[in-house]
């Protein structure tokens, strides 16, 4: 329940309830997963796809066709037929409406400002109440259609901006984070009292029905119901194929410095799909899976900047020497990179696209000798029995285990690590 003295609708309350969401996300994303079919579950995670989402084996990365469109809820050519919808989501006629953060259902997650009226959308709120380290409202790439085939995927986008993520993704994490709280469920779980790691607990998990923003949204892989910007969510892996062992690099999200996932573990790099910069030359530049994974491995991992210039001119990704060396290794085989699929989470709603990118071991230790053990957004984790002479955690079943179930892990990572592990006689093969 909400501390005393916090009146509903108050800066206080708010500020209590982002505080309780920011310490509990593992613990209500397990809780959220149950308000969808266990059919939308992948990898045995809580992390939510559709059929169409996830390709029977992983996909080499220049086979997913990238296509441009002006937003239009017309699907594009290629789509498969039309999902049935499960029994909770929308009827068809509201099925027109379109959540984007600013329309009903939104009093319950913006609170009051001095003057009596209401935050206008909750990238607002956040940014004067409770700002991250990282918060720029920047163009993005929107996701409009998605589908896997065999041997290859297509992906259909539009234009977006990141608040647009902000107000729709962290508004239903922080209306179901309310709602635990005012049932007095310190965690959000079943009213069972337990956990779904077998855990005994108090309290009860919010019902569809009282959460208005997320009925609103309906099917959360329909992305025709709301503004859907995706991340590519990339692990890493160090293969050192003489030794026959494999390291993984994977991070902690500090939530001082980041809108979304603070307080979780996650694969490394990530990065939401966008240009560089908001030049109107960077869309079409910038508009490249591998080009995006780069500059974050450049980021995340090397500690680079994000400042490439490129609101004076397009990023030359040929002269530039990172890029240049690993579209090298590429060419060689010495570096694989694969798309295993999209999903969402069940809690945030947020969209990722899973990857992997598999460097040989003398590659890996030649382009990241400077790896950082921290950057922006949280620190690299490290000491869990490592492959000898590696960095990282070692990429084997236990470990993967540990993180996908013990540890507070993103839904996006903890699918990742299976998917991967799954596949790993194809990806170190």
């Amino acid at each position: 329940m909400l501390p005393d003295g916090h009146v509903r609708g108050s800066q206080e309350q708010w500020r209590a309830v982002r505080g309780f969401l920011n310490s509990r996300r593992h613990e209500l994303s397990l809780a959220a997963q149950h308000l969808y079919p266990p059919s939308l579950l992948a990898a045995g995670t809580p992390m939510l796809a559709r059929p169409g989402w996830l390709p029977s084996r992983p996909v080499p990365l220049d086979q997913v066709a990238l296509s441009w469109q002006a937003p239009s809820w017309q699907a594009p050519s290629w789509q498969a037929p039309s999902w049935q919808a499960p029994s909770w989501q929308a009827d068809s006629h509201s099925r027109a409406a379109v959540a984007d953060g600013t329309g009903p259902g939104l009093a319950g997650v913006l609170p009051l400002r001095a003057d009596g009226s209401r935050f206008a959308s909750y990238a607002d709120a956040l940014g004067e109440l409770s700002r991250p380290g990282i918060f720029e409202d920047r163009s993005c790439y929107r996701l409009l259609d998605a589908r896997a085939l065999p041997g290859s995927a297509r992906l259909a986008f539009g234009p977006g901006r990141y608040f647009d993520l902000v107000n729709t993704c962290e508004a239903v994490a922080h209306e179901y984070a309310a709602a635990a709280l005012a049932r007095g469920s310190s965690s959000g779980h079943s009213s069972s009292g337990h956990s779904s790691s077998g855990h005994s607990t108090t309290g009860s998990r919010p019902a569809l029905d009282e959460l208005p923003l997320r009925s609103l949204i309906g099917d959360p892989t329909d992305l025709r119901r709301r503004p859907v910007m995706v991340a590519t969510c990339t692990l890493v892996l160090r293969a050192d194929r003489d030794a026959g062992e494999a390291a993984m690099l994977l991070h902690w999200r500090d939530p001082a410095r980041v809108a979304s996932g603070g307080g979780l573990y996650q694969v490394a790099p990530v990065g939401v799909f966008q240009p560089s910069h908001d030049a109107s030359w960077n869309r079409a530049n910038d508009f490249d899976l591998w080009r995006s994974i780069t500059r974050e491995l450049a980021e995340e991992l090397l500690g680079g900047g994000e400042d490439y210039q490129s609101d004076v001119a397009p990023i030359d990704y040929e002269r530039w020497p990172l890029y240049a060396e690993l579209a090298r290794a590429r060419t060689e085989g010495t570096l694989q990179v694969y798309w295993l699929g999209l999903g969402v989470d069940p809690l945030t709603l947020a969209a990722d696209m899973l990857t992997v990118a598999v460097f040989d071991a003398a590659l890996f230790d030649a382009v990241f000798s400077g790896l950082v053990s921290t950057n922006d957004e949280g620190h690299l984790v490290t000491g869990l029995r490592a492959a000898t002479g590696a960095v990282g955690v070692a990429f084997c079943e236990e470990d993967i285990e540990r993180f996908a179930v013990e540890e507070p892990m993103q839904a996006a990572g903890a699918a990742l690590l299976r998917t991967a592990w799954t596949h790993r006689a194809m990806l170190l093969g």
